[in-house]
Parts: C-alpha cells; sequence; structure tokens
C-alpha cells in the first residue's frame, strides 16, 4: 500500500502552450439577441430580435445561425420547454401591460429604452436555456434557434446526435 504522503500528491499538470490557450475552447455555445427591429403601425405593431448563434457541440446541426423572433416566439420556447423537458425553466422578462395601454405620452413598448432592456433580459433567458445540456435536446429549442420559420406543429422529441 502507498504512503500517505505519496497518496495524496499532485498530480503533475502539462505545462499549456500559447496555441492552446488562444484556440476556440473545446465546447462553446455562444447566443446573442441584437438588432431589434420595430415593424407595423398602429395596433399590428410589433418587434423582433436577431438570435445569432454559434456553436461547436455536437447537438446543433448547423455551427452558425441567424434567426429573427419577437417576444412571442420566446414565451412559445418556454412553454415548450416547461412542458416537455426535466429542467425549471426560467422566467421570461414581463409583457409590460401597463406599457401596452392606450392614451400614452410616450412609445410605450415602442421605446428605445424599453426594447433594450427587453433585449438584454431576454439574451440573458435565451443563454440561460440553451446553457443547460438538457435543454440543448429538445427539438423546441433548435427550432426556435436554428430555423427561419416556426412550426408550432412540430413533433416534439429530443434531438439525436449520431
Amino acid at each position: 500500500m502507498a504512503s500517505g504522503a505519496s497518496a495524496t500528491q499532485r498530480i503533475p499538470s502539462k505545462r499549456q502552450t500559447l496555441d492552446e490557450a488562444y484556440a476556440p475552447p473545446a465546447n462553446f455555445l455562444e447566443i446573442e439577441v441584437i438588432n431589434p427591429i420595430t415593424h407595423g403601425v398602429g395596433k399590428m405593431r410589433y418587434t423582433d430580435y436577431e438570435i445569432r448563434m454559434r456553436s461547436n457541440l455536437p447537438v446543433f446541426k448547423q455551427k452558425e445561425s441567424s434567426v429573427r423572433r419577437r417576444y412571442s416566439d420566446f414565451e412559445w420556447v418556454r412553454a415548450e420547454l416547461e412542458r416537455d423537458s426535466k429542467i425549471v425553466v426560467p422566467t421570461l422578462p414581463g409583457k409590460s401591460y401597463k406599457r401596452q395601454l392606450p392614451f400614452r405620452s410616450d412609445d410605450g413598448i415602442f421605446e428605445e429604452e424599453f426594447i433594450e432592456n427587453r433585449r438584454k433580459a431576454l439574451e440573458l433567458f435565451i443563454n440561460k436555456v440553451a446553457g443547460h445540456p438538457l435543454a440543448q435536446n429538445e427539438r423546441s429549442l433548435h427550432i426556435f434557434l436554428q430555423e427561419t420559420t416556426i412550426d408550432k406543429n412540430y413533433v416534439p422529441g429530443k434531438i439525436r446526435t449520431a
């Protein structure tokens, strides 16, 4: 049997080279919510956001994607994940009903400051969700992040990796 001192010795670590230090990380998932654009007029007005994803995780078939999503699409993916996955899905930023009331002196939910605050909160939400290993296998998340249009009649399930 090994003596007490040798049993607790550190394992010698390999020195990291500069190439290794500045190489892309082994596994990464980057999601940005950017470029909010407000469309339409009057009651038909809405804001959507560009969701830009980059990853080298094997579970994602596309390593880079860019799609546009509105707040209701975030509500959809949250509801799908809550129903189908075994994870606790974080909450979305609030609906801001007071900002949607008529006869306001400002632009309500279409004010730049509100849109920017919502953009940041949506980015935080989607990064928390997509960073969870169990959520990464859900088809609804892949549809949300990588498909141009959301097929709400999709068949829920897990993504299979080869």
